[in-house]
């Protein structure tokens, strides 16, 4: 399908029915919805600015994909110069075992799991067994050849099984006083609907991204955030941990007070720097790894 084809309008409609498909791709690949949610958005930013270029699209799906895979490589290189540190196991030797049932063993693993996994098996087995793609088709996003594919495929299963036999021994994560105090200060203020005691709390030069709805800049733009908020009632807010980060859990008291949504507050010292609300993104909740915390 040539750009003639393939207007702007038909690939914003793509990215939007692709978005939780990508997402579940990026996730995995990242180990967190919260920085998966990031890749897709620098994909999607990239694929617009390539079509705008006059890139030639002949399969948008796989193309778009392919943009997803490399915004996801080039995260990972950013974190591991960041953190200064991501190592990778050497799974070479890792026992062949049966590949049975890996369908549905990849789709239930957690996203801790994958990253335990190198680059290339986790690519390969989530395209797979996680999305669905066949094997000629990850080798088109992911650029390696068949037979590197089966291999990486083949042992990126043989890991998932070991992994799923092996105990859960990661701790839970632990919240810094002063974080819980302004992050609890803010939630009961929020569900006591006392929102100009809320905005008395945020910066003048405040950011809230509502993922996959729209960016607000300045207390101004932010007041409309807080009165959606203030016009719903299937709400309410907790203290939890989403992907290991502190965070304000949506909980839906009209349907088994079921989480629906989380939200990432940054601070400046007492002030609330910037919000960014996944109250709109159901595709981030279901593959989240969430903590609620009592109290």
């Amino acid at each position: 399908m040539s750009t003639a084809k393939f207007d702007r309008a038909a690939l914003e409609a793509m990215l939007v029915g692709l978005r939780p498909k990508l997402h579940r791709y990026a996730a995995r690949m990242a180990g967190s919805v919260i920085e998966g949610e990031d890749i897709v958005q620098e994909a999607a930013v990239k694929a617009l600015a390539a079509h705008d270029g006059g890139a030639a699209v002949e399969r948008p799906e796989q193309w778009l994909f392919r943009i997803a895979h490399n915004a996801a490589q080039d995260h990972l290189r950013r974190r591991q110069r960041e953190r200064s540190r991501m190592t990778e196991a050497d799974m070479t030797g890792i026992e062949d075992l049966s590949a049975s049932a890996e369908t549905r063993l990849a789709a239930a693993t957690s996203l801790h799991s994958f990253m335990r996994l190198t680059l290339a098996q986790r690519s390969a087995v989530i395209l797979v067994d996680v999305l669905g793609l066949s094997l000629h088709e990850t080798c088109a996003v992911t650029g390696a050849t068949l037979a590197a594919t089966k291999a990486a495929l083949h042992r990126g299963r043989a890991e998932l099984k070991a992994l799923a036999a092996a105990p859960d021994d990661v701790p839970l994560p632990k919240l810094d006083p002063d974080e819980e105090r302004r992050l609890r200060r803010y939630i009961d203020l929020f569900n006591a609907r006392d929102f100009d005691a809320v905005r008395a709390l945020i910066a003048e030069d405040i950011q809230v991204d509502v993922v996959n709805r729209t960016r607000l800049s300045g207390k101004k733009e932010a007041s409309t955030y807080f009165g959606n908020y203030d016009r719903l009632s299937d709400w309410a807010l907790s203290l939890g941990f989403v992907d290991g980060r502190p965070a304000i859990l949506i909980h839906n008291p009209q349907a088994d007070n079921a989480v629906r949504g989380f939200v990432l507050v940054d601070w400046r010292g007492d002030e609330v720097a910037a919000i960014r609300d996944f109250r709109h993104a159901p595709y981030c909740v279901l593959d989240a790894d969430i903590h609620a915390i009592d109290g």
